[in-house]
């Protein structure tokens, strides 16, 4: 147990110490934006190519394991759209309610979890999943805003282009490209990339809790709660069913695991507003994913704890 709050809490301090400073006038809105431009466009993508582009591509790529996590993302996505669909939720609820239970914060919290957990070896492979997941998340997740508001010819292009011009897609694309081939880095890069890409993770989870504001808790609290709990036990039981039975065992299933339980991404609020979603349930539902993962996160470890992984 010391083990695994070892692990989880470190995450969660950060985060709240990124609530702190921006509560106590420490920093501001504009701040925290900037923080999340700069993590999402520079930060990120430079760790993912560093700890993928060094890997041996070999060893840490686990097609099972891509598939697997990819499966149980779309079942999840199914299941939350048909469940909608069932209660005849409005379209702007339907989108929100589908997005929130499947698309998780891999990048930001899930990242940090598995390096805690399991370092620069669990790092790397959680990256190169990363790179294979990021546009399948990103694919269903625009697909759950635009279906149900009858969006579906004008989306498509939409989707393909965000797919494509993803940062996080298109540096993790290099690395496994990088890895693949056994190109060297060289030692000045190498070097400068070590500093850059050591920033990304604390600046991660200090934009994470800097954007938490207690006005965005004003949707309907059953609702999220309903796609909270799809999103942090049943994806994660899909997820794990699914590596069972593909054989995933060791490391790759205890990083399909923590990935998969990762709480609701920021990013889903950001999207639902943008699309004319429902952005204060969206917001409800990060907020409440993000608090009571930290509770799911560490039943997840003490399980896997538990079967030695």
């Amino acid at each position: 147990m010391g083990q695994v709050i070892e692990i989880v809490l470190p995450v969660f301090l950060v985060i709240a110490l990124g609530y702190g400073i921006r509560r106590f006038g420490l920093v501001d809105d504009l701040f925290i934006t900037q923080v999340n431009g700069l993590v999402f466009y520079v930060c990120l993508p430079l760790l993912l190519f560093y700890k993928i582009g060094q890997a041996d591509f070999s060893v840490n790529f686990n097609p099972q394991l891509v598939l697997a996590t990819s499966v149980a993302t779309g079942c999840c996505f199914v299941l939350a759209y048909l469940y909608g669909k069932w209660r005849d939720f409005p379209p702007a609820v339907h989108g929100v309610f589908c997005q929130g239970s499947f698309r998780g914060n891999l990048a930001y919290i899930g990242l940090a979890i598995v390096y805690n957990g399991y370092g620069d070896a669990g790092l790397t492979r959680a990256g190169i999943l990363l790179g294979f997941l990021v546009p399948v998340l990103n694919f269903f997740a625009i697909l759950a805003l635009i279906l149900p508001q009858r969006r579906q010819r004008t989306g498509y292009p939409e989707i393909v282009k965000m797919i494509l011009v993803n940062p996080l897609i298109l540096a993790s694309l290099v690395g496994i490209l990088w890895s693949f081939f056994e190109l060297p880095i060289p030692t000045i890069l190498d070097r400068s990339l070590h500093i850059a890409s050591g920033m990304t993770l604390p600046l991660a989870l200090l934009s994470i809790g800097g954007s938490f504001s207690l006005k965005n808790l004003r949707g309907d609290f059953c609702m999220a709660a309903l796609a909270t709990t799809m999103k942090l036990v049943l994806l994660p039981l899909i997820t794990a069913a699914l590596m069972l039975l593909l054989g995933i065992t060791g490391l790759d299933f205890a990083i399909g695991l923590l990935m998969a339980g990762a709480p609701t991404a920021v990013a889903t609020y950001i999207m639902a507003s943008q699309m004319g979603a429902d952005g204060e349930l969206a917001g409800t539902i990060v907020m409440m994913a993000t608090g009571f993962s930290a509770l799911s996160y560490t039943l997840l470890l003490l399980s896997l704890h538990a079967f030695g992984m």
